[in-house]
């Protein structure tokens, strides 16, 4: 007879994470009338980094930098999204609770996979390898984009600011991809002209 405890297990986290498809953020698909979800974040970061990593400042493990990209929001299943420009993005309370979140959600998984899952993430969080700074950079650099792309749509629907932008958005793409960063700047001028920022 086989064993199906740690199969069962991953299964587990497998669906667990499908609740990831619900979580709805503030920028809009290029092509639908919708909010997209984090699932569909997480994957297009992903591909970014994919695409993006000779750029990066520094030499990365492509793989490691994936991986990241592929478990750093899954928090967000029990916190939901929280907007990178707005209050309750940062802070001390926030970060426990997305710690919880993610003991509980790698807390599905066979221990030994729990631990490195929470180790990658962890990792993220602290930014302090090559790896870590570039993910970041990804993550911050890929909603930029998408408001490039839709006339500012999120910026516009939430006020923020060309300054808010530079600040916490431009600034963390510098540290790990400073030609996007380059780019970003020149890209934001044209798009204060046109009315992209609220």
């Amino acid at each position: 007879m086989s064993d199906f405890s740690q199969l069962e297990q991953q299964f587990a986290f497998i669906i667990e994470i499908d609740r990831l498809k619900a979580v709805l953020r503030k920028n809009k698909p290029v092509t639908l009338d919708r909010y997209e979800n984090t699932a569909e974040h997480s994957w297009q970061v992903a591909l970014l980094a994919l695409t993006l990593t000779r750029h990066a400042t520094e030499p990365v493990d492509t793989d490691k930098v994936i991986r990241m990209l592929l478990l750093h929001d899954l928090a967000e299943i029990d916190t939901g999204d929280a907007i990178l420009y707005g209050d309750n993005h940062h802070g001390a309370e926030r970060e426990q609770a997305e710690r919880a979140a993610v003991q509980r959600i790698f807390g599905l998984l066979p221990d030994a996979q729990a631990a490195t899952f929470f180790d990658i993430w962890q990792e993220f969080e602290d930014q302090r390898t090559p790896e870590a700074r570039f993910a970041h950079a990804m993550d911050r650099l890929m909603p930029v984009l998408l408001n490039l792309a839709l006339g500012g749509q999120s910026w516009r629907e939430n006020g923020v600011s060309k300054a808010q932008v530079l600040a916490r958005a431009v600034s963390q793409v510098a540290l790990g991809c400073p030609l996007a960063a380059d780019w970003l700047r020149d890209k934001l001028d044209s798009a204060d002209a046109a009315g992209f920022f609220g």
